[in-house]
């Protein structure tokens, strides 16, 4: 049955591929017949694996985030923050890494910002004489870090899914803020210093007129994506500080970020501050369904024990020491095909409590190594960020060359670059 589950997630994955036919969707009919056909359970108990708790913090967020994405308040303040940076060509690759990891942690998510960022960038590449690897890198691992930013869309999936295998949401809290933190700093090293190696060949030159002034809408917008952004961060920060202060814990266990996003949504809508259409039209409906569909396949994996045995195997067969790399190095293969989000997270985080309690592991380095190392690969051609960059191409820009450079050199620059992050994140935790 192992080998059933262990098949069936990798045909999901290889037949959504090929057919370009959403993951989700075959997860849900491989959870369907192994779940009842090989595990003898009802076809309800199967519905009842869909993650629900999943679905409606993604729903939600994504729903609050979008009246800002609608009505331009997002895009209109990477611009501005590009346009602060016209004096300091040299910085461009920070300001678009500083932009995409801005926008993307207010709640944008990743898919969004590099839908919109991407084109951009490339555009910006061709006419500032900036390398394209570079460019790419830095929309990508922009929006990857801010979209991993605790109240944003990657951050969210995280904590539901650890607390969805059993960890405390405190902890899970605590984890995600670790996976923010290493995917935010290791980009800045490898730009920067790409940067400091490559100064003196580079010759960036912007030109950039400036943005107009924000709307009053946007302006709306922007501040009650602060309030939202304060209320989620700030009583749990104060519950870490305070743990023995029983109102600041009350609060605390009552704040949910799915439903205050709802309220916030409500109430940007009340406002009229976008349209209610279009908000909606805009909630990731592919991404939901594939996260959930995997999910469910998941589930039924942990029912028939597949976890357990694969947790197993790598506390029993890895060496100790190299247990964290190995993490790092099955998430960065899966992503080279998958979504980190979709496909490498839900499959790989609920073996690590078991792992973590086998070898005695801090379970948060194995967490943090997992998304470090999918993330690394995240800009292959083959799976989302990749993919997304390459459909992107303007004319003028040579595709196949952006496929070669994107397959050959930006993924082994962020691997190896996540494997010493990996070496310090399991020094350091």
């Amino acid at each position: 049955m192992t080998l059933i589950i262990i098949i069936a997630i990798l045909l999901a994955i290889a037949i959504g591929y090929k057919t370009k036919i959403n993951i989700g969707l075959f997860a849900i009919v491989f959870a369907y017949l192994i779940g009842s056909f090989g595990l003898d359970l009802s076809a309800s108990q199967v519905v009842g694996f869909w993650p629900i708790r999943i679905f409606f913090i993604i729903f939600a967020v994504t729903l609050f985030y979008n009246v800002a994405m609608v009505n331009g308040a997002l895009e209109k303040l990477a611009n501005h923050l590009l346009y602060a940076c016209r004096n300091f060509p040299v910085l461009l690759p920070l300001a678009i890494f500083a932009s995409a990891t801005i926008i993307a942690a207010l709640g944008a998510g990743f898919y969004t910002v590099l839908a919109f960022m991407a084109p951009m960038t490339l555009l910006l590449c061709q006419k500032t004489g900036m390398s394209k690897i570079i460019g790419g890198m830095a929309v990508n691992y922009g929006a990857l870090a801010g979209a991993n930013f605790m109240t944003s869309q990657s951050g969210v999936i995280f904590r539901g899914i650890m607390e969805g295998v059993g960890v405390s949401p405190e902890q899970a809290f605590t984890n995600s803020t670790a996976i923010f933190v290493a995917t935010f700093v290791i980009p800045i090293v490898v730009i920067g210093g790409y940067l400091l190696f490559n100064h003196k060949n580079l010759n960036i030159q912007i030109t950039a007129e400036k943005p107009a002034p924000f709307e009053a809408k946007q302006k709306q917008s922007i501040i009650l994506i602060i309030i939202l952004m304060a209320v989620v961060l700030v009583i749990p920060i104060l519950n870490l500080i305070f743990p023995d202060n029983h109102t600041i814990s009350f609060v605390n266990s009552k704040v949910d970020i799915g439903f205050m996003a709802i309220i916030f949504a409500v109430i940007s809508l009340l406002l009229k501050l976008a349209d209610e259409k279009k908000v909606i039209a805009l909630v990731p409906w592919g991404t939901l369904i594939m996260i959930c569909g995997v999910g469910m396949l998941i589930e039924v994996a942990i029912k028939a024990g597949v976890i357990n045995v694969l947790s197993d195997w790598v506390s029993t067969t890895i060496p100790f020491w190299i247990i964290p790399l190995a993490m790092c190095v099955i998430g960065a293969f899966m992503s080279l095909f998958a979504s980190t989000l979709g496909v490498v997270t839900p499959a790989l985080f609920p073996i690590v409590p078991a792992i973590a309690l086998a070898t005695g592991y801090n379970p948060v380095v194995l967490f943090v190594c997992i998304v470090v190392g999918a993330q690394a690969s995240a800009i292959s051609p083959f799976s989302s960020g990749g993919s997304l960059i390459l459909g992107s191409t303007p004319q003028g820009i040579d595709q196949s060359s952006l496929f070669n450079d994107l397959l050959f050199r930006a993924v082994p620059i962020g691997f190896v670059a996540a494997l010493l992050a990996t070496l310090v994140v399991q020094g350091v935790l």
